[in-house]
């Protein structure tokens, strides 16, 4: 097999999660905003990031109130998560025009968004400047996910959520599994 080098340095690490981050300002103002760089970064604290460009709306929300809330769209939310990341919340409601719903959180102001089947509230713990994006680093507060992708012994089924992912400015589908894991090491 042989790999054709590219002229410059980019980002290939794809297909990632395509998200719903909700924020809110100090004065209550709300906002959603699409992040495709986000992702678990510890389990013990359970720890999250997302990275958000400087001239985003949201920006300031996110730094100013020091939390903000990842939430989980499955496939029914994609043309929101789409139209929330192609507008700005300084010119509309993106909750109204997305026909969302706000959704008091558990343990930070921002919303959560009702529709979404995950909803994972975080508190920031550090600020990364990075370049073109800085990194939001939080501590995960609360997890809240729909009960009817809970069975009746309190396990999750990720599976049928029907998350969205984000590659190359198209959203994909999650496919089929694969395996477990474990698989590959498994005695027969």
């Amino acid at each position: 097999m042989s790999k054709i080098a590219f002229a410059k340095p980019g980002t290939l690490v794809n297909p990632v999660p395509a998200v719903l981050v909700s924020c809110g300002d100090i004065n209550g103002k709300m906002n959603l905003i699409t992040i495709a760089w986000t992702g678990t970064i510890c389990s013990d604290p359970p720890m999250a990031y997302i990275s958000v460009r400087k001239e985003r709306y949201s920006y300031p929300m996110i730094k100013e109130c020091g939390e903000f809330v990842i939430n989980l769209p499955d496939e029914k939310m994609a043309r929101a998560l789409d139209f929330c990341g192609c507008t700005t919340g300084a010119k509309l409601d993106k909750f109204k025009e997305c026909s969302l719903t706000p959704e008091k959180s558990l343990t930070v102001k921002a919303p959560s968004v009702l529709e979404a089947p995950v909803s994972i509230e975080c508190k920031i713990k550090q600020m990364l400047e990075l370049g073109s994006h800085d990194m939001f680093i939080a501590e995960v507060t609360a997890v809240r996910v729909d009960e009817k992708f809970m069975d009746e012994k309190g396990a999750f089924h990720m599976d049928d959520v029907k998350l969205i992912a984000y590659e190359h400015g198209t959203y994909r589908k999650l496919g089929d599994k694969l395996g477990k894991f474990g698989f590959s090491v498994k005695k027969k």
